[in-house]
């Protein structure tokens, strides 16, 4: 599925996004008194009855509040972000589709304001964020089951925890599943500005890893790569410096990378494979071009290379409940890294996020 915030006007974008983040800007007290029997006015949420153009089909809603049940979790929605995904569902092209009527948003955060009898996992005032995909965040507050829900540290910076169940696990999981990185191993990556390409480089560098980090160029080239590279970027590179035959003698300083992670298709990922070690594996997780990736016989016979793809819902799938605690860098396999992750995506004025939900 293609993945780009720019498939809405900046504009739409921006209008769309405020209606969404209808609590962003509230401070609620972790002290303030919860009752399961308090019920609010209304509930508003953001509401497509079929697929379409999202600024055609969604609608701002009243909807009313279910009643709490014994496995159930009332949740008041602190923020919740717009992912490429969440545009894909709404347009129907995308691996998971909700029945519809839907509410939008697979991302977000929420802090308990009330839990069923036969809750144990969570209790009033703690942070959650949805355990799977087609939760619907985009509303101002929900009753939820509890396995519909991971409990997540309140300290945690808003955006951080916002943002925290989709980009940073993408970029986890690449990272670790697809080759055995040591320190001093090299990444490369295309959308390294993207909220996935970000968290890479944040992660990578907690891990010893060098990345090599393509973005489109831009009059602000220089205050992108400063931005990048003080998040513990290696090199930042445009994809017109990439192709350049300059780039044979830029490894001669640093490992071919064994790892390319993909986010673009077309003549960007042909590029990242040009310079993948031999044996090494080029990961697909997005394709904002609308390009096929296009790899050379060559490439794939005479170095070896490997292509593949991942879709974070199916890792889901594919993992016990168990194996999914390491899908969330800082809170188990890296212990503080997740707080030390700057928020990504809109909170940075990003155009163009990737990510699969």
């Amino acid at each position: 599925m293609w993945g780009c915030g720019a498939l809405l006007g900046a504009r739409t974008r921006s209008r769309l996004w405020r209606e969404v983040l209808v609590a962003w800007g509230r401070r609620w007290s972790a002290a303030a008194p919860y009752s399961a029997s308090a019920e609010p006015s209304r509930v508003r949420a953001l509401v497509y009855g079929h697929h379409g153009d999202p600024a055609k089909v969604v609608e701002l809603k009243d909807l009313e509040l279910a009643a709490v049940g014994g496995s159930d979790v009332h949740v008041r929605m602190l923020a919740a972000p717009i992912n490429p995904s969440d545009i894909n569902m709404i347009q129907g092209n995308y691996g998971l589709l909700p029945k519809l009527p839907a509410v939008g948003g697979n991302e977000g955060v929420g802090q308990v304001v009330a839990v069923g009898s036969s809750v144990t996992g969570v209790k009033p005032g703690d942070w959650v964020i949805p355990a799977n995909a087609g939760l619907g965040t985009w509303r101002t507050e929900a009753v939820f089951s509890e396995e519909a829900l991971i409990g997540v540290p309140s300290d945690l910076p808003l955006q951080s925890a916002a943002t925290l169940s989709v980009n940073p696990c993408t970029a986890y999981r690449m990272l670790m599943d697809f080759e055995q990185l040591q320190p001093g191993d090299s990444v490369i990556q295309n959308a390294s500005n993207s909220g996935v390409g970000q968290a890479v480089i944040q992660i990578a560098a907690a891990l010893g890893l060098r990345t090599v980090n393509v973005v489109r160029d831009r009059p602000d080239i220089q205050k992108l790569t400063d931005r990048l590279k003080s998040l513990g970027a290696e090199h930042v590179l445009t994809e017109e410096e990439l192709r350049k035959h300059e780039m044979k003698n830029f490894f001669k300083d640093m490992p071919q990378p064994r790892l390319a992670l993909n986010c673009v298709g077309g003549k960007s990922s042909t590029e990242l494979l040009r310079h993948l070690a031999p044996g090494g594996t080029m990961v697909t997780y997005g394709g904002m071009a609308k390009q096929p990736v296009i790899a050379s016989v060559s490439q794939l016979i005479f170095k070896d290379l490997k292509l593949r793809g991942f879709w974070l819902s199916q890792w889901k799938k594919d993992h016990s409940p168990a194996s999914l605690s390491m899908a969330k860098p800082g809170l188990s396999g890296f212990p503080g890294v997740q707080r030390q992750l700057l928020p990504l995506g809109v909170a940075h004025g990003l155009s163009c996020h990737c990510s699969h939900v």
